[in-house]
């Protein structure tokens, strides 16, 4: 089945963002754009403030001290963010009175648009690709963790935004689920403009355009060289495995020896923000 992308996107500009959580200064004067229409994947240790930042760029509570405004974060076509992002949650938010399907379609209840047949179909037709088939009329109370993730996701991609951020939105699935829900998700979100935070190195490899990494405290921004190929990418080549292990060395160290990681471009350590 095919879909439509019926919004226009552009560039996320994040500029001079200084947060600040109790005594730990998280980020301080901040900059990173996400490009218009690519899939941007931000990797870091636990706590680093990865999805503090995806909250503020949502304009979601983040619990920390900050002197944010609009002149921090904002598209770069001049218009208000505000109305124009789908977030997904590290938890799956949904609603248990609700059905599986209605929980998919609640995006539309919620801006107050009629669900017709054809937001039914792309609904069902999306439950049937992630391996929910049958459930559709079923409560979210006798689903397992990864069923429960598989319908946020498909949530999100309905929602028919132009910037998407995702926070671990496939941590829940087993090996071979992930693999065919994230080629589900970069069919869907394709020329959208993505910000998703993971901990796996190889699942950022797999489906990204551009790969962050947040090191250091305050944290500082390295971009790691994508290898050059259509995504999703295939686990056997044997550059993407290259570039796993690299990236693997380069979170461990968590220092100024990211200079001898190859893909690691050199304009942007240690101290220069994107």
């Amino acid at each position: 089945m095919t879909h439509s992308i019926p919004n226009k996107s552009t560039d996320i500009v994040i500029q001079n963002l200084t947060l600040r959580y109790q005594n730990k200064l998280l980020f301080d004067q901040f900059n990173m754009v996400l490009p218009e229409g690519k899939w941007t994947v931000l990797l870091g240790a636990s706590g680093i403030g990865k999805s503090t930042l995806l909250k503020s760029i949502a304009g979601l509570p983040t619990g920390v001290e900050n002197k944010m405004t609009s002149k921090n974060i904002f598209a770069s076509d001049g218009d208000p963010i505000t109305g124009r992002i789908s977030y997904m949650a590290q938890q799956d938010l949904l609603m248990p009175w609700l059905t599986v399907l209605e929980n998919c379609l609640l995006g539309y209840r919620m801006r107050g648009q009629a669900i017709g047949l054809e937001q039914l179909n792309q609904a069902t037709d999306l439950l049937r690709q992630a391996g929910l088939k049958g459930l559709e009329t079923s409560k979210i109370q006798i689903l397992s963790g990864g069923m429960r993730q598989r319908v946020s996701l498909i949530r999100t991609l309905l929602d028919q935004k132009p910037f998407v951020l995702m926070d671990e939105p496939f941590s829940a699935l087993d090996s071979i689920t992930r693999l065919n829900i994230q080629d589900l998700a970069v069919k869907w979100l394709r020329a959208k403009t993505v910000l998703m935070v993971t901990h796996d190195p190889l699942e950022a490899l797999r489906i990204s355009d551009r790969i962050y990494i947040l090191l250091g405290q305050p944290a500082q921004l390295l971009e790691y060289r994508m290898p050059e190929s259509a995504l999703p990418r295939q686990l056997a080549d044997t550059q993407l495995l290259k570039a796993q292990a690299e990236l693997l060395n380069l979170l461990s160290s968590n220092s100024g020896s990211a200079r001898k990681f190859p893909g690691v471009d050199p304009e942007f350590w240690p101290s220069r923000n994107c």
